[in-house]
């Protein structure tokens, strides 16, 4: 009885379960949305720190290349740089010392059978991604990490950070 019982509650739960994230607060803004930061706090996304990027093939993946400190993001089965400036710098000393699961993946959306390789993959076709929106990031993120991402609010633009200066780009 008690197993017919939590079966018909996880069956109900994995129905009325959205494949939507908020972080930070306690829902997104709409249903356009798979994964949504909140507003109040001056903190960024930290994109994944990669020594070899030669296996990542799937267009639209972002990265903190950490052979020359940059953020880049694949398109047309090229890699495009995002930080600009070539001053930048990481420590990935905590990480060196971690072993790495490959099988390590979190999928958001309605598409979990999606094939790729990313370790945060959003899935759906008809929603999308809200970054942490900071006002002047340059300015109110006191000790930004390299491979940073926010949107900048003030000047309405992408922000990111690359261990020593912020990159910003704009349509």
């Amino acid at each position: 009885m008690k197993t017919n019982i939590l079966t018909c509650l996880l069956i109900v739960a994995a129905i009325t379960i959205k494949s939507q994230v908020a972080i930070g607060k306690t829902s997104v803004s709409n249903n356009s949305v798979s994964l949504e930061f909140s507003d109040s706090e001056n903190k960024g996304m930290i994109l994944p720190y990669i020594e070899n990027k030669s296996a990542i093939t799937e267009n639209g993946s972002v990265i903190f290349d950490n052979s020359d400190h940059k953020v880049k993001y694949l398109k047309d089965n090229s890699w495009f740089d995002l930080s600009v400036d070539t001053t930048g710098k990481s420590d990935i000393a905590i990480q060196t010392s971690k072993p790495e699961l490959s099988t390590a993946k979190t999928t958001i959306g309605n598409n979990t059978a999606m094939d790729s390789n990313g370790i945060l993959v959003l899935s759906d076709a008809n929603k999308a991604m809200i970054l942490p929106r900071v006002a002047s990031p340059h300015l109110n993120i006191i000790n930004p990490a390299p491979g940073m991402m926010v949107y900048d609010t003030t000047k309405k633009q992408l922000a990111v950070y690359n261990g020593t200066v912020w990159s910003f780009w704009k349509p």
